[in-house]
């Protein structure tokens, strides 16, 4: 447990990116991330609808709780605990869930409507990227090893979060609320761009692509420090719209048909 927890020696290699291993862990996660939410989602989608935001709560505290004790464990056992805590903030494009699901599950009116769309638009997308995508961390740490395990039960928690959203019958999708899902993404880049010029790092990738598919847009642009960040937060909002696009485009053949 102590090695575990960061606080013994570790005595397992690290299993490495993409091996069986990293592989079998993180689709048993995703696995039970989707059996939980169809569960969940079509029994509450019968429920009335005060009801059901329960299990956004419990997602919304649990998401937080687990990001939290990574948090503390990395900072803790960091010689440098404030540099750790500055680069575990909730900045990267998947990790914004730890503030929108909370706003999903606790807020009201249009800002929880647009909280809701976010959360659907990039919960299963961070879940997936944050799981099979996260595959440095494989290279670095055992599977089990307390970053890797929380890792992927709070990127999980954000996919869960999506589909629940989704088969519950929670969807807003308003079109007069992509003003404000694009605004948490826009102050959430402006947010990340200063940490990465205050700490030198790289969240949201808007530094550099780090060996992701961001690279294409890095080399296309010569790595320039204008063009390539803001290249990036247009590809986020393009995402956004073809979002929106292609579910009205289903929404309204599946009305007619």
């Amino acid at each position: 447990m102590g090695a575990f927890l960061g606080f013994g020696e570790l005595t397992v290699d690290p299993a490495g990116a993409y091996s069986w291993q990293h592989l079998t862990f993180v689709t048993s996660l995703v696995l039970i991330m989707t059996a939980l939410a169809i569960w969940v989602g079509l029994d509450y989608r019968k429920h009335p609808n005060k009801n059901k935001n329960v299990p956004l709560i419990w997602a919304a505290i649990l998401i937080d709780g687990v990001e939290i004790i990574k948090i503390v464990l990395s900072c803790v056992q960091s010689d440098e605990p404030v540099q750790s805590l500055l680069r575990n903030l909730p900045l990267f494009l998947c990790s914004i869930q730890l503030i929108t699901l909370p706003l999903a599950a606790f807020s009201k009116g249009r800002l929880k409507e647009a909280a809701l769309d976010f959360v659907l638009i990039f919960g299963l997308l961070g879940a997936l990227a944050g799981t099979y995508g996260a595959a440095q961390n494989y290279n670095a740490y055992p599977i089990f090893y307390y970053v890797n395990v929380c890792s992927g039960i709070t990127h999980c928690i954000s996919g869960f979060g999506s589909l629940y959203i989704a088969i519950s019958g929670m969807t807003s999708m308003k079109k007069n609320n992509i003003g404000i899902t694009f605004s948490i993404l826009s102050v959430c880049c402006v947010l990340a761009y200063i940490v990465n010029i205050l700490t030198d790092y790289n969240y949201m990738f808007l530094m550099q692509g780090d060996g992701t598919p961001y690279d294409i847009l890095y080399n296309l642009v010569g790595g320039n420090p204008v063009l390539y960040p803001i290249g990036v937060v247009v590809l986020f909002l393009i995402y956004i719209v073809a979002f929106y696009a292609g579910y009205y485009l289903l929404t309204k053949k599946k009305s007619k048909s």
